[in-house]
């Protein structure tokens, strides 16, 4: 007898079917850039604009099928191409993974994990190291994500629904975390001046919501799992696709002494790292003498390279699979063979965006979404959770976490203020809401990557796929988010180190 499909179910085949039903992402791109700047025309004629909260200036849409705009259009065509952010880090992150790929490396660690890992706890693990990954600014999306997709093909298991829950922990659970990473000082940081609006005294400071953030880890991670097992898992079914799982073997001699060279070669680079950033006066700490803003953070996709790139030829020479240069060379040029689509996909993808911020089109729909949660006066918890849905939905089509605070801090912080309660809130509740969209959201700057790995595994894969297939996280991490945050409002606890929930000035009395 054939299994009933849930409701739930049924509505995730629809979304699918209709989802895949577009044309192709990179035709979907190229259509969304063409009705932005039909749109930005239709915005200019009827004066859409909105006010920045914090400057008073009227932010007025551009319109882009003017003179000036189809100049702009014509001639910043390739800039918007090559200076898209991912494009760069992907290839060279490739370049370095394309080595330790070609020459073994990857694959002798996948079958010493698979071997020695619990496989109970193989999906927990992958999604707490997405989460985890967010320090490390970008290398959950351009090495987590693919590799996770190789462990559970190992396994004997679906492909994609590893890299679904690498990509829920990565991308939906971005920010929590269990140390800092650079989103804490940047948000911190805008927080403090909106906080300035009503009290020029206030500091936010970068620990401002790291206590919620260390306990959101967990709890996401656990949901994660249990969204990956329960749901997605019977969704996806068995693989039946044409890639071939990594034969899992014991590793022979040539495999061992490889890995042995890998693992001396990574020792020393990791103690060259510790060298110059350990000290306070260390060779690779920031001009600040901090580490947050030091290269090794900013430069994580640099390191990424060099890493993978040393310890893959340190293997390739060790084991025998390399012989000379050109074995290395020819698994760099491999690796970038692999990602023609997604180079496609880059480039409207990358003329779509830059559309978007030229019209000021993200801005007057974020000003005035914000304006107006503000402006219906629904009680404290109930526009928690409106601002986390709002937060959420402005991320569909506004991507960038920062420039979204930048315009949302000086209304909701100073509001949270008058109501007693702390920007340190204020700010948590927008990262929960920051986060829980990007799974499913065509802004997001690696989506166009996700979509390129799951069509390694199922060549019909499209933006449909990946939306019905994250869309469970979303819910799920929404509503375990949102229960979380309603608990610790309860109970009073605070969010950091000195960050309490109540704002204790004046205004709260």
């Amino acid at each position: 007898m054939k299994k009933k499909t849930s409701l739930f179910g049924r509505f995730l085949n629809v979304t699918e079917k209709v989802g895949n039903a577009l044309p192709h992402p990179a035709t979907l791109f190229a259509l969304f850039a063409a009705s932005i700047l039909l749109l930005s025309g239709v915005a200019a004629y009827f004066g859409w604009d909105a006010v920045h909260p914090t400057t008073g200036e009227t932010i007025a849409p551009v319109n882009l099928l003017s003179k000036e705009g189809l100049h702009r259009v014509m001639l910043e065509m390739v800039h918007n191409f090559t200076s898209f952010a991912p494009l760069g880090i992907v290839l060279v992150a490739m370049l370095g993974i394309g080595i330790a790929e070609s020459s073994g490396l990857i694959g002798a660690g996948i079958r010493l994990l698979v071997i020695s890992a619990p496989k109970r706890w193989m999906t927990f693990v992958i999604v707490l190291a997405g989460i985890l990954s967010n320090t490390a600014s970008d290398i959950g999306y351009v090495l987590l994500i693919p590799l996770s997709g190789t462990i559970f093909l190992s396994m004997g298991r679906n492909p994609l629904l590893g890299m679904a829950a690498a990509f829920a922990g990565v991308s939906g659970g971005f920010s929590a975390n269990l140390i800092l990473g650079t989103i804490d000082p940047l948000l911190a940081g805008l927080s403090e001046e909106a906080a300035h609006i009503l009290d020029p005294a206030y500091e936010v400071n970068a620990t401002a919501n790291y206590y919620f953030m260390v306990v959101s880890t967990f709890v996401i991670a656990a949901a994660g799992t249990l969204v990956t097992e329960k749901i997605i898992a019977p969704r996806l079914g068995e693989y039946t696709g044409g890639e071939l799982p990594e034969e899992i073997k014991k590793l022979d001699k040539g495999e061992k002494r490889g890995l042995r060279w890998a693992g001396i070669v990574s020792l020393v680079l990791a103690a060259l790292i510790l060298w110059g950033t350990v000290p306070e006066n260390g060779f690779l700490r920031g001009a600040d003498g901090s580490i947050l803003r030091s290269p090794i953070i900013k430069g994580v996709i640099a390191l990424l390279f060099i890493f993978s790139a040393a310890a893959g030829m340190a293997y390739g020479f060790a084991s025998g699979r390399f012989k000379n240069d050109g074995d290395v060379v020819a698994g760099m040029a491999t690796a970038i063979k692999t990602l023609s689509v997604y180079i496609v996909l880059v480039f409207f993808a990358a003329q779509f965006v830059a559309y978007f911020k030229w019209s000021h089109l993200g801005e007057i729909l974020a000003i005035n979404g914000a304006i107006f949660l503000k402006s219906i006066d629904i009680g404290t918890i109930p526009l928690l959770l409106m601002f986390i849905i709002l937060a959420g939905t402005i991320n569909m089509a506004m991507g960038s976490a920062s420039a979204k605070w930048a315009i949302m801090a000086p209304v909701f912080i100073p509001l949270f203020m008058e109501l007693g309660y702390s920007p340190e809130l204020s700010q948590v509740v927008y990262r929960i809401g920051d986060s829980v969209t990007n799974l499913i959201s065509p802004m997001m700057s690696f989506f166009a990557l996700i979509i390129a790995f799951f069509q390694r595994y199922d060549k019909s894969a499209s933006i449909g796929t990946i939306i019905s297939t994250m869309l469970p996280y979303t819910f799920v991490f929404f509503i375990v988010w949102s229960i979380l945050l309603l608990i610790w409002v309860y109970f009073g606890w605070p969010l950091g180190p000195g960050a309490t929930l109540y704002y204790p000035g004046e205004l709260a009395n």
